[in-house]
């Protein structure tokens, strides 16, 4: 008898296939850390806690800065142990966070819930999920990003209208610890079968390894392949004008969607037509993200940079505009561009750019950099709207910053290292 067992592998499209589909489903599963999530709660937390829309912003500031100043270390936590391990982890914790704010009942209280959901949900969760995908595909590894961009983009986007109707069913409470009982179910789920896939698929580059965190020390899986350290990274332009592009989506469109239900109500929309304005975000987002995920291995991803900051600059610009109807759908199918753009970019650039050995700690710093970002946002756009009486003319003045980094984007060149450089 053989003294060897041969183990059979998943073959390589179902692979692909569990691989994409768990990553977006551990995307989805972030919503309820997502400014889209949290939005349907900022006009109950008003009431509840009797505080003003400034003081709210500034509690999720504090809570987001806090929560994005951990991302560099959940990044190389990831590089260090490896995908399932960290995300089991970070589902379990961030259950327990929402379970946390169902109780809370002071700004206090709220800022550590604020602390916690971004820190996990925005941040960690997403980061781990999107390099666990970025690590362990090669083939086609722009659309797999794209797919699960989308994926997780389509979730996140459709999560407020059906929170809206749950708050108003059950109340705030209940429905943070119904959005946790999801979190805990289909997030860990959804590990099992990216792990599964993971340790029991066809790879056929040997490749899906590096997702399930590589040994110290290791050689580099393939010589095609860029190795960089973070040190590195950081000291090239690329990194930063990307970098730079997700802050800024960040920031505005978290300022933007944070404010959505009075934004919107101000320009004439009742609560539940403002959430529905999630839904064409969704489809044009989609779209844009399953484009560039399909594109971004074959065109520049100066190109990308440069249509998400334009559609961002036109979104703030119609804030004025907006009234119920074609004009307020417009409006969210242009701000759905803005995010799907970036969406199916950035990970497969960075990657592209600067290989996977240290991708989660690179990421990692990008990640931080973008969520601290999104701090801002709701702050400055409350601050603008208590100064000017109204939405309409801070988004206007803001509208310039996405012009800016979009010119930068446009004049974006692919890193070369030092030590490769000639002449």
């Amino acid at each position: 008898m053989p003294t060897s067992r041969t183990h059979r592998r998943l073959p390589g499209w179902l692979t692909w296939l569990l691989l994409v589909g768990s990553g977006g489903v551990l995307s989805v599963v972030t919503a309820p850390g997502q400014t889209a999530g949290l939005s349907v709660f900022t006009d109950p937390l008003l009431v509840q806690l009797d505080t003003t829309r400034t003081a709210l912003s500034a509690s999720y500031l504090v809570g987001t800065l806090v929560g994005a100043a951990a991302q560099p270390f959940i990044g190389r936590g990831l590089d260090r142990f490896g995908a399932p391990r960290t995300l089991a982890v970070i589902v379990v914790a961030f259950a327990a966070v929402l379970v946390g704010l169902s109780v809370v009942g002071s700004v206090a209280g709220l800022t550590l819930g604020y602390v916690g959901v971004r820190m996990l949900g925005q941040g960690a969760l997403g980061l781990a999920a999107t390099t666990a995908v970025a690590r362990a595909v090669t083939h086609r590894r722009g659309l797999a990003l794209g797919v699960t961009g989308a994926l997780g983009s389509a979730g996140i986007s459709l999560a407020p209208v059906g929170l809206e109707r749950l708050v108003t069913a059950v109340g705030m409470g209940p429905a943070w610890r119904w959005e946790a009982f999801a979190v805990v179910s289909v997030g860990l789920l959804a590990t099992g079968v990216l792990t599964l896939a993971l340790r029991h698929g066809q790879r056929p580059s040997n490749r899906s390894e590096a997702a399930a965190g590589p040994r110290p020390g290791a050689a580099p899986r393939s010589p095609a392949e860029p190795v960089w350290t973070l040190a590195l990274a950081v000291r090239t332009s690329a990194f930063w004008v990307i970098a730079a592009s997700l802050a800024t989506s960040g920031m505005l469109s978290t300022a933007l969607a944070f404010h959505q239900i009075a934004l919107l109500g101000e320009r004439g929309l009742s609560p539940l037509e403002a959430s529905a304005n999630f839904l064409p975000q969704t489809v044009t987002g989609l779209l844009a993200t399953l484009a560039t995920g399909a594109l971004v291995d074959r065109v520049s991803p100066r190109w990308f940079v440069a249509v998400s900051m334009g559609s961002l600059a036109v979104a703030l610009a119609l804030v004025g505009l907006v009234t119920p109807g074609i004009s307020a759908i417009s409006y969210g199918l242009v701000l759905g561009v803005a995010g799907g753009a970036l969406r199916g970019m950035e990970a497969a650039t960075y990657v592209a750019y600067y290989g996977v050995r240290h991708i989660g700690t690179i990421r990692g710093v990008a990640t931080s950099i973008g969520l601290a970002s999104t701090a801002l946002g709701p702050l400055l756009l409350s601050l603008g709207r208590d100064w000017a009486g109204g939405f309409a003319a801070p988004s206007l003045v803001l509208a310039v910053v996405p012009v800016a980094v979009g010119v930068a984007g446009l004049m974006m060149r692919a890193p070369v290292r030092p030590d490769r450089r000639t002449g």
